[in-house]
Formats: structure tokens, sequence, C-alpha cells
């Protein structure tokens, strides 16, 4: 019986954390009861930090501390990695065998590396895929990445308060999050407002999802589509504590279909279960860091034209009638 568990990794930016949540959901699934353990060996995870609230209740300890692989000296026999502690199952989702042979002598049990499935011809492209390909390994194929279900209760309650379950004939919401870091990877805004026009005339309604850094977009949102929703800025729910990350993932539960850029916040409303349309820029990317959505549309840009702007409204809106009519 598996009690112990270990993932090891490099560590996590926002972006990786992000694409890593459902496989950490399908790990807690398939073991129920393990203590999971997670050492981030550069010292540095979002799991620490904004996206602790989320993983609560999936992860029981971050380890940065003390030797963890990433010092070249780590591998010699006397040092002690990980406290000299031993673990039933470890996963190592890292690709460096120096690494991974760190890591090795943490497993008193099964052992899952990445760096030994990278060697391999079928080696997935995708992040997404060789997370899942380690999860089924560590579990006999009984295991897969699955949405994250919050474990904070007021996390649900202000995302069922934001966005009321909508009643035979009431609305179906549709996430739209227009926002990127670089501006060559964003769909431009006036597209956004026409979808979310398009989505308001078919008796649906568009919820926006805008970063802290986004004002003058969200405000040009406001004027021009007064209808739609801004469930992250404008709070009626009592729960001031539920913000960030912890707030967008819960949204994402609530909605029908999603719509993102290459971004964050795609990967947020993936986590969080919504079925989602993506717009990447380039294929290469999009094949490598797109999300683990439960549901998921591509659109590539470069297939259109040379940047963004190429990718026609019509198309975008096709793709998402797909996701809302569940036949993607």
């Amino acid at each position: 019986m598996v009690q112990s568990i270990l993932i090891y990794s490099m560590g996590e930016v926002i972006g990786d954390g992000l694409i890593k949540l459902p496989f950490i959901a399908g790990l807690r699934a398939a073991f129920p009861k393990a203590r999971i353990t997670w050492c981030a060996a550069k010292g540095q995870t979002v799991y620490a930090g904004p996206l602790k609230a989320v993983v609560a209740g999936y992860i029981d300890e971050i380890l940065t501390d003390g030797p963890t692989g990433d010092a070249a000296l780590d591998v010699l026999p006397w040092v002690k990695p990980f406290g000299g502690r031993t673990f039933d199952l470890v996963i190592d989702t890292q690709e460096n065998l120096r690494r991974s042979l760190v890591a090795r002598r943490a497993a008193k049990g099964a052992f899952v590396s990445a760096a030994a499935q990278a060697r391999k011809p079928d080696w997935p492209v995708a992040v997404a895929e060789r997370l899942a390909r380690l999860l089924a390994l560590a579990t006999d194929g009984a295991g897969a990445p699955r949405p994250l279900a919050l474990t904070d209760p007021d996390a649900a309650n202000a995302a069922r308060a934001l966005l009321p379950t909508a009643h035979y004939g009431g609305p179906v919401y549709v996430g739209l999050a227009p926002g990127a870091g670089g501006q060559d990877k964003r769909w431009p805004l006036e597209r956004y407002l026409d979808l979310a026009r398009r989505i308001e005339a078919s008796g649906r309604k568009a919820v926006f999802f805008f970063g802290p850094d986004e004002a003058a977009d969200a405000q040009a949102a406001r004027e021009a589509v007064p209808e739609a929703l801004f469930p992250e800025a404008d709070r009626t729910d009592g729960f001031p504590g539920v913000k960030g990350p912890l707030l967008a993932i819960a949204l994402a539960g609530r909605l029908t279909a999603a719509v993102a850029n290459d971004a964050g916040p795609g990967h947020m409303l993936a986590a969080g279960g919504a079925p989602l349309l993506s717009l990447q820029k380039d294929r290469r990317k999009a094949v490598k860091f797109r999300p683990a959505a439960r549901r998921l549309e591509l659109l590539v840009a470069e297939d259109y034209g040379q940047d963004m702007a190429a990718l026609p409204l019509d198309v975008v809106d096709a793709a998402l009638q797909r996701l809302i009519a569940g036949v993607s």
C-alpha cells in the first residue's frame, strides 16, 4: 500500500504550476490517503506561493531546503538528499539523468522517471501528456489527470454567488480571457468584444476575466458590452479572501465553455474544468504547452496568417459553438 509519495520537479513558475494541476488532482484521486510531498529542487514553486490555496488538500508538504539534487555534488553517495527520507512511490517529473539518480535514492518502492521515459521514441511532446503518462505508469494504468476540485469551501461558495446556477431557460456562462503576458500572443481585444456581443445575442452570458494590470482593457469591455459579467471585479459574494487564481479556478467550474489566449488565465480555466478554446500564436508551442482542459479546441494563428489578428472571428465563433454543443 502506498502511504508516502514524493513528486520531484525542478520548480514551478505560474504557467508550469497551472499545467500540472490536473496531474496533481489525478494523483490524489489515485492515492486518496497517501501523504504527498512535492520537492522543488531549485527551491521555487508557486505551490508554496500564489497557488498554495489551490493545491490545499492535494499536496501535503513542500520540500525546498537541503540537498535536493539541484547541486552537482548532491549525487555523491554520502550526501543524504531529502533529509535522508524515503518514500513508497517517487515520481520524477524532470528529465535530467543526473538529478534523476538523486531522486531514485529516495524510492523505497516504485520509481517512475521522466528522464528514463524521455529516451523513448514515443515520449509525447505535450507537457500535459507527459505528466499523464507518468501518472499512468505510477498507477498501473488506473490513474489519469482530472479537473481540480477545490477543497476550500469558501471558493465554491464565492463562485456560486457570483455565477449562480442557471435554471432551465436561464443563462449559459461563457468565459472570455483576453489577456496575455505579451501583446503578440493576444487575439485583438476588439475581436473578443465582437465575440462577446454574439454570445449575448444568442441568449448566453459573456463572463470576462481580466488581470490586475488590464484595467484599461476591462473598462473598454464594460463600455462595449455593458450586459457582460465581470465577477472578479464586481464582488457581491461576501468571501473577500477568495481571490486571484483560487477565484478564477473556482469560477471556471461554473462555465459551459471559455475562450483564452496562450497565457495563465487559460490554464486556470482549464484547471477548473471549463471546456476551453485556446487561441495560440504558433503550432510548436500550441502542441507542447497546450492547456490540460477536459475538452479542448485549439486554433493556431499561423494557420491563417502572420499574427494573432489573422484568426477570423467566424472561425473562433464556430469552434466555440462546437465546445458549447459538446462535440469537440
